[in-house]
């Protein structure tokens, strides 16, 4: 199957340079792209990747269309964007809608779904999948295998829901008492908004009280964990590993770097940016790129500086008293 690059123009826009009639067999990586397939370019970095690939089309930003156009092996073919890094993501939609097979079974037959529960018509579930009582599937959401919705727990239209994940577990909610741990019962829901992705083996827990509320648009990685009444905003991206812990507040449009850790009850304003594997120990209300970690270094060197950041307090100590030393001495 192929797509024709005059097809693509209907479907996405761009400005086409070369034969509309050009026929993409694949889409591809620029270093692995054959004469059939179709690649794309959106960081300057890797100019000379675009330089000597062998695609037979590109999707370049305008200030590289000479350059994608003067290409030996494309026969001058590229699609200008100014958004090349989106026009491909678009791409790939309009491919897998145009290459896949057609949805089979909406319902398969060994996912089993509670009486009391609603999934909506246009819905699929797939194999393996548990929907408990009074849970909400919306519109054109897809649950693929082994994934469970817990009992009163809500997603919204159009998310997927990855193999594997369980949305609304119990939360990890304990009274210590005598030695001994007292179960908190979690009371709460989960509920998940429109156009959420929901990556594999990830784990969203019902709240304990009020709901863990995960609000449209957001994206979360594979073997992500959120914790208890955590609230995230619109459009925030969690990356692989990441954990919230429960009752924690992310603003909007965020993003979490992957096995980066939010403590809990805290607090990030909308637009504020962790990156991979920080520990988020305080509350941040300002929007901005935040990095909380050590940088690996040869190990006999880490230890060395490792040893050194024990003594910083000392150090600090003395540096006070041979300041105040020196404010005596420099004292009429």
């Amino acid at each position: 199957m192929a797509l024709r690059l005059g097809t693509i123009i209907e479907a996405l826009g761009g400005e086409l340079h070369g034969d509309p009639d050009f026929l993409v067999q694949a889409l591809a990586p620029l270093d692995a792209a054959g004469p059939d397939s179709l690649s794309f370019l959106s960081n300057p970095r890797y100019q000379q990747q675009l330089a000597d690939s062998g695609a037979g089309c590109v999707v370049v930003a305008p200030q590289f269309a000479a350059q994608a156009a003067a290409r030996q092996g494309g026969g001058g073919r590229c699609i200008v964007s100014a958004q090349p890094y989106l026009y491909f993501a678009r791409l790939t939609q309009l491919w897998k809608r145009t290459q896949s097979p057609g949805r089979g079974v909406r319902i398969h037959a060994s996912a089993v779904i509670d009486d009391a529960a609603v999934v909506d018509a246009s819905a699929s579930i797939g194999p393996l999948c548990v929907v408990e009582r009074g849970a909400r599937i919306g519109a054109g959401s897809v649950l693929k295998g082994r994934v469970t919705v817990g009992e009163d727990c809500v997603i919204g239209a159009r998310c997927i829901v990855h193999a594997g994940a369980v949305i609304g577990a119990d939360g990890f909610g304990f009274a210590p008492d005598a030695g001994r741990w007292e179960k908190i019962e979690q009371l709460g829901a989960v509920r998940i908004g429109d156009d959420v992705e929901i990556g594999a083996n990830t784990c969203i827990d019902r709240g304990a009280l009020h709901d863990t509320v995960i609000e449209d648009g957001v994206k979360l990685d594979n073997l992500v964990q959120i914790g208890h009444n955590v609230h995230i905003g619109a459009h925030s991206a969690l990356a692989g590993c990441a954990g919230v812990a429960g009752s924690a507040r992310i603003g909007a449009h965020c993003t979490i770097g992957g096995g980066a850790i939010v403590l809990g009850h805290l607090t990030l304003a909308d637009h504020v940016h962790i990156s991979a594997a920080s520990v988020v120990t305080r509350s941040i209300h300002k929007p901005g790129h935040y990095t909380g970690l050590f940088p690996i270094d040869d190990n006999a060197v880490w230890e060395k500086n490792a040893a050194s950041l024990k003594q910083l307090s000392r150090l600090r100590d003395r540096v006070k008293q041979i300041e105040g030393a020196l404010d005596k001495q420099t004292k009429p």
